[in-house]
């Protein structure tokens, strides 16, 4: 591989991906178009990436720089919206990346979906993964599907976030709390994408990324306290209290801790099926949460510490 785009790659996967080309291919060059260049500064000290920026949704960009790639990586994704938002991001663009492709000859593409992507599921969020899946399946191309569970690591907004809740509140009530999920490292993730791209064999196939353990999502919010040092009652709710608990959030600035979307999706199981290969099909035998959490959620661990230094460098 000389050159590879990759589309969200200033986001949380994105970022490890970027770190894991620069160890295992610093020859190859990888292309992240962005619309905000300056949210990339953390991938300006690798010296393989080229930032451009641009609009991933707009069909004639795409075509432009996918020209000159041997491989695209698509992990733009998003937790939240409504459903025209959900069927843009996660089934038109993968439509408009299928068409670039084929109006340049780029053949190859590893693309991102989630565990639970059907068409028949209960959320907007896993029906438009599943209508991006069957966009990119077109005669012509040659794709890789990673389906990952819930995803953490050390900029992760899940654990993290549990854990900083319990800085400041006595109790957690919790929607959703007996959903049960099989994190994976994100870094396990960045690794099986990696795996894919090198492996030309792994086109036209789908893998479950999915963790070593199954944990209910009660158990992953007392593991995240737990681990930062102030872990809390969790008071599950029941279906009604959880739907009020979700339109609540709505309407409170920011980004939702959690919607009636993210409920819908976790009526199914977001567990490996075992139907299809796992990591250990690309040899990577996955860490737990509970082995990787307690070293960034410690309470001694905090990053913000280097920001003053950062901005000092610019």
């Amino acid at each position: 591989m000389q050159r590879v785009l990759m589309l969200g790659g200033t986001g949380f996967v994105g970022r490890a991906l970027c770190a894991r080309m620069a160890e295992m291919h610093p020859e190859t060059c990888v292309r992240v178009l962005t619309r905000h260049v300056s949210h990339a500064r953390a991938l300006m000290a690798l010296p393989q990436v080229e930032l451009e920026g641009g609009d991933v949704h707009d069909e004639a960009q795409l075509a432009r720089w996918l020209g000159d790639c041997d491989a695209v990586v698509n992990l733009v994704g998003i937790l939240h919206g409504s459903e025209a938002r959900f069927r843009h991001v996660h089934a038109e663009l993968p439509r408009k990346l299928a068409a670039a492709c084929k109006r340049t000859g780029v053949r190859r593409i590893v693309h991102v979906s989630a565990l639970g992507a059907a068409a028949n599921a209960p959320s907007h969020y896993l029906r438009s993964k599943a209508a991006g899946e069957a966009a990119l399946r077109a005669p012509g191309l040659d794709v890789t599907i990673i389906r990952p569970s819930v995803m953490f690591g050390e900029e992760d907004h899940f654990l993290n976030l549990f854990a900083r809740l319990q800085r400041w509140v006595p109790l957690v009530p919790l929607a959703g709390a007996q959903a049960r999920f099989q994190p994976v490292w994100v870094q396990d993730v960045a690794l099986a994408l990696v795996r894919c791209l090198e492996d030309g064999a792994t086109a036209g196939h789908t893998f479950e990324a999915a963790g070593p353990a199954v944990y209910s999502l009660a158990e992953l919010v007392q593991l995240a306290g737990r681990c930062a040092g102030h872990e809390r009652l969790v008071l599950g709710l029941p279906a009604g209290l959880g739907r009020l608990q979700a339109a609540v959030m709505r309407l409170l600035p920011g980004e939702p801790l959690m919607s009636a979307d993210n409920l819908d999706s976790m009526r199914v199981d977001n567990v490996a099926t075992g139907t299809l290969p796992g990591l250990d099909a690309l040899g990577i035998h996955a860490a737990s949460p509970a082995g990787v959490a307690p070293e960034y959620l410690r309470p001694a661990y905090d990053c913000s510490r280097l920001d003053a230094m950062r901005a000092h460098r610019g």
